[in-house]
């Protein structure tokens, strides 16, 4: 008999008050044991402790893929939640299926497998007025390139749409943005997971990762020009001293303009080993104080009214 395969789904992904479809399994000991069955409930207390212990991490057969997949679109399209549960679901189970992208060998399947995250988000934005704002309050603020892609694609969805982007053109920003890091896979993990200040060695190696990017959307058939130019130009400035082109003002595409934005507040408001994070407040007011020549002015005004209405909006 074939030996099933297994996939990762995190715990606040499931509503506690609304049994499963499928079974739940648990990882001991590289081998998967039977949590829950379908059927059966999550307690809400189970959940806590289980989060406050770090355990967030399920597992769910293969075979049951679709089933979890329409359990969650239930919870995110079930009017009778509150809109930060439906976004906390719909933000968990969207981090798990980022990180199966990321891992995926092939970055063409990986790109196709992201299209149902991005639709979800987009999906949910346009149902609830509220939503976006709930998805950003629920930022984890920790600089893990799962988290942190994730992040800077819901930041971006949500300047983007304020300042009249279609949906066509949001699911096309929401994959840009998701995938502007995809060029990280080429550098060393030592690097990427370095707890302390990169050397100088170390971040020429880090600064080639849009090259890498491009190198490997390129040879997808498919990619935008928009989708490469979030990869390729997330790290110039109007200035015209970022890298890797030194582009200035209006040279740099406007999708790749608004994920330099995002890309900036994410990492200034992300937890390192070696720096304190600033809060929301702080990075948005030192971004607009400080670096204000370094971004579109149109759009760096507009995240800073909206990113202060949208978490007053969630309170």
């Amino acid at each position: 008999m074939a030996e099933d395969n297994y996939f990762r789904i995190r715990i606040n992904s499931l509503n506690p008050d609304k049994s499963t479809t499928f079974d739940i399994f648990v990882l001991i000991n590289q081998k998967y044991v039977h949590y829950k069955r379908a059927g059966d409930n999550l307690e809400r207390d189970q959940i806590e402790k289980l989060s406050q212990k770090g355990s967030d991490l399920f597992f769910v057969k293969e075979s049951d893929r679709q089933a979890y997949k329409n359990y969650v679109h239930d919870q995110v399209n079930n009017s009778s939640l509150e809109t930060k549960v439906r976004a906390q679901i719909l933000r968990e189970s969207s981090f798990a299926l980022v990180e199966e992208v990321f891992e995926h060998p092939d970055v063409e399947t990986a790109l196709n497998n992201a299209e149902p995250i991005i639709s979800n988000l987009v999906q949910f934005m346009d149902q609830d007025p509220d939503g976006m704002a709930h998805l950003i309050s629920l930022s984890s603020h920790d600089f893990y390139t799962y988290n942190h892609s994730l992040d800077v694609s819901i930041y971006s969805l949500g300047l983007a749409q304020a300042v009249g982007y279609s949906d066509k053109e949001l699911e096309e920003m929401g994959k840009g943005s998701l995938f502007h890091d995809i060029g990280k896979r080429n550098v060393s993990p030592d690097i990427i997971c370095k707890n302390g200040p990169l050397d100088d060695v170390e971040w020429e190696q880090m600064r080639r990762h849009p090259d890498f990017g491009l190198k490997l959307l390129h040879e997808i058939p498919g990619i935008t020009e928009a989708m490469k130019a979030c990869c390729f130009e997330h790290h110039e400035n109007f200035l015209g001293n970022g890298y890797p082109q030194q582009l200035e003002g209006d040279e740099i595409h406007p999708m790749a303009r608004i994920v330099a934005i995002t890309d900036t507040y994410d990492a200034m408001t992300t937890k390192r080993t070696y720096n304190k994070p600033m809060s929301p407040i702080e990075a948005l007011t030192f971004m607009k104080e400080k670096l204000e020549e370094r971004y579109d002015p149109d759009l760096i005004h507009a995240m800073h009214s909206i990113l202060f209405d949208l978490e007053k909006m969630a309170k």
